[in-house]
């Protein structure tokens, strides 16, 4: 009834969407924009309401030339390995030197990987650069099978076999714990594939640890609550029909909550650029939201199992974590040297948070281990926007090369 609704409320306001984008166009370039004193006000009115929607397909990542030496290097968009529940993206560049390979794990927590976007252009510049490209669960039929917490640590793991020996891997937000787990299960197996770095950027590694309020909303609910109250089936008219999934609708309007006054001061932000023909500043506003808009859906089976051995048993933390019914121990990690990245201004994952997995690696040596907080980041702020590039991706950088 959930996913109905929601469709049924989208479907109503297409119209007003779809006049709203008309009026625009009529106040700007037609007749009557000239005989109205306030036309680009109302101009800026009606592309805030056309823009009043959901989108549920992946935008590109569109990613531009990268700069290398004295030359423009085109960037290729390749899938490496495509799986039903997402595919290995490599961004391939035409070089005659040889970079560090890295995987860029991305989170499966409602936006697509495309919210890495910043992430990936970065790290091109000095990396080959491949990323996890999850899958809208409610595009992926039934017949595929399930989706948990399992299955995503195996894809990691099949993704670095893919990419081959001597990699790296970075992990943004909550696939900080899989990505751990990972690690550990390839390196207690001698896996060839076994990364030589490990990044963990402001993930929920012991989100004991000076909790936030998504720590709070996540254990503060039974696994039933969450069950019959935020799960939903995929309506008829999609590929994954039947699908049990938490929407991403749900999860957008959840973080929406948690900062409305900054989306309210943003979009107001927006009105006044586009009525005063300010288009870049216009643009940037677009962008984020264009993307932030973007939503998929989590099957059901891994949004419970990450409520549950995530946040509410913190089982990486306390030393349960199983996969495929074997223990986990990260204490197996001996050769893959390990970052940690923090926010001092993180509102989602606080600090201490991702920090924990150095207590957890306990056989890495001290020369493996290194920590870094950026006091002046937000949670997007580490991994995304100036500070990312200024201050934070020089850490990385410096990490990865260190062992090549």
């Amino acid at each position: 009834m959930l996913y109905q609704a929601y469709l049924m409320h989208d479907d109503f306001l297409g119209p007003f969407r779809a006049f709203a984008a008309g009026s625009r166009l009529a106040l700007l370039d037609g007749p009557l924009g000239e005989r109205l004193p306030m036309a680009r006000q109302l101009a800026a009115l009606m592309e805030l309401l056309s823009r009043y929607r959901l989108t549920h397909t992946r935008p590109g990542f569109d990613i531009k030339p990268v700069r290398i030496g004295n030359r423009d290097v085109p960037v290729e968009e390749r899938v490496a390995l495509s799986l039903p529940f997402g595919n290995l993206l490599h961004f391939k560049k035409d070089l005659d030197q040889a970079q560090p390979k890295v995987l860029v794990v991305a989170p499966l927590s409602g936006h697509f990987s495309t919210l890495l976007k910043g992430t990936v252009e970065t790290l091109l510049e000095d990396h080959d650069v491949y990323i996890t490209d999850w899958a809208n669960a409610r595009d992926v039929p039934q017949a595929s099978g399930r989706f948990g917490v399992d299955d995503y640590i195996g894809y990691i793991i099949r993704f670095l076999e893919e990419i081959g020996p001597h990699g790296h891997v970075l992990a943004v937000c909550q696939p900080c714990v899989q990505t751990l787990a990972a690690v550990a299960v390839m390196s207690e197996e001698n896996d060839p594939a076994t990364p030589r770095s490990m990044t963990l950027m402001a993930g929920p590694v012991d989100p004991r640890e000076s909790p936030t309020t998504v720590n709070e909303l996540a254990i503060k609910k039974s696994l039933e609550w969450f069950q019959s109250s935020v799960i939903s089936t995929v309506p008829a008219r999609y590929e994954g029909r039947g699908r049990r999934v938490y929407p991403g609708f749900v999860q957008l309007a959840a973080f929406m909550g948690m900062n409305i006054e900054r989306h309210r001061t943003a979009h107001q932000h927006l009105y006044e650029h586009l009525a005063a023909n300010r288009t870049d500043e216009a643009a940037k506003i677009k962008e984020f939201y264009d993307e932030y808009f973007a939503v998929l859906d989590l099957t059901e089976e891994f949004y419970i199992e990450t409520i549950d051995r995530v946040f509410q048993k913190a089982e990486l933390a306390s030393g349960s974590f199983t996969y495929r019914g074997r223990k986990i121990d990260p204490g197996k990690i001996r050769r893959t040297a390990l970052l940690t990245v923090e926010g001092g201004r993180d509102d989602i994952c606080g600090m201490g948070q991702t920090a924990a997995a150095h207590d957890l690696c306990s056989s890495l040596r001290p020369h493996l281990k290194r920590h870094h907080l950026q006091a002046n980041a937000g949670h997007y702020g580490v991994f995304n926007g100036k500070r990312w590039q200024r201050e934070v991706y020089p850490v990385v950088r410096s990490f990865i090369l260190a062992l090549e």
